[in-house]
């Protein structure tokens, strides 16, 4: 196994999770690759786990936790660390080592940037990013959010532990329309392809609906919704989860305007 920084051969890969076999994953866009150009000067890292045979399998991203969507001081925050795990594609690379390696270098890396530690989000539950993952990895509970778990790993004594940014702000209806307000980051394929998908829907249901579009990459605009990605619809946010496919999202604003009369 072998772990490299990300070069230019492998962009497009990564701003595809390694799903680029995947015509699903396309649906998000180019908001990933405009992402990962605004972030390059923000202190973003990236790490892929190459096999014996040189094959991608596996990546960790972490950023300054002063770019990301929590508070904190001096750490740097994993946004997602993802190791291939479909049969279909690129195979599956877990269960071989490849999450431990990419955290490992990940902190080596902080530790030498002269980070006071490594923070990172999990869920409680037995999903992506589990939390008791990152618990037998030396991590500790920081906060919590619902089932998301805040935690990290100090490498200093005077380290300070992260916070969530709770969430503030509310979107504005539009009376006798349906309005879907979308929050977009940019960073995660998979609130890329649920914002373009709510916006198709949007757009097809013609001019009963109203689409607005909110960029929390602005670091101000994030900080008063307190979220960096969402989607509402008449102010009711979806649950988080799986994207949902486009007939669902469809399916679920059709019914508000019908309501409409």
């Amino acid at each position: 196994m072998q772990i490299i920084s990300l070069s230019p051969e492998h962009k497009s890969l990564y701003c595809a999770c390694l799903e680029d076999w995947s015509d699903e994953i396309k649906e998000g866009g180019d908001h990933k690759a405009k992402w990962l150009e605004k972030m390059r000067g923000k202190g973003l890292r990236v790490k892929l786990a190459l096999d014996d045979k040189g094959e991608v399998g596996g990546m960790i991203q972490y950023v300054p936790i002063e770019e990301s969507f929590v508070d904190g001081q001096g750490l740097y925050f994993v946004l997602c660390i993802w190791v291939h795990g479909h049969k279909g594609g690129r195979g599956n690379f877990q269960k071989k080592g490849m999450g431990t390696a990419l955290l490992e270098a990940a902190e080596k890396d902080a530790r030498e940037l002269g980070a006071k530690g490594m923070a990172a989000w999990g869920m409680a539950l037995p999903v992506f990013m589990r939390a008791s993952w990152f618990k037998k990895h030396g991590y500790r509970k920081a906060d919590s959010q619902s089932l998301q778990i805040l935690l990290w790993k100090p490498f200093a004594e005077d380290a300070a532990p992260p916070r969530w940014i709770r969430k503030k702000k509310t979107p504005a209806l539009e009376p006798g329309k349906v309005t879907v307000t979308a929050l977009l980051n940019g960073w995660c394929p998979a609130m890329n392809m649920t914002f373009e998908r709510a916006k198709r829907a949007a757009a097809e249901l013609g001019d009963k609906v109203v689409f607005r579009a909110v960029d929390t990459l602005d670091r101000q605009v994030f900080r008063e919704w307190g979220e960096a990605d969402a989607l509402f619809i008449d102010g009711r946010a979806l649950r988080p989860g799986p994207p949902p496919s486009y007939e669902k999202l469809r399916k679920k604003v059709a019914k508000q305007v019908k309501k409409l009369g």
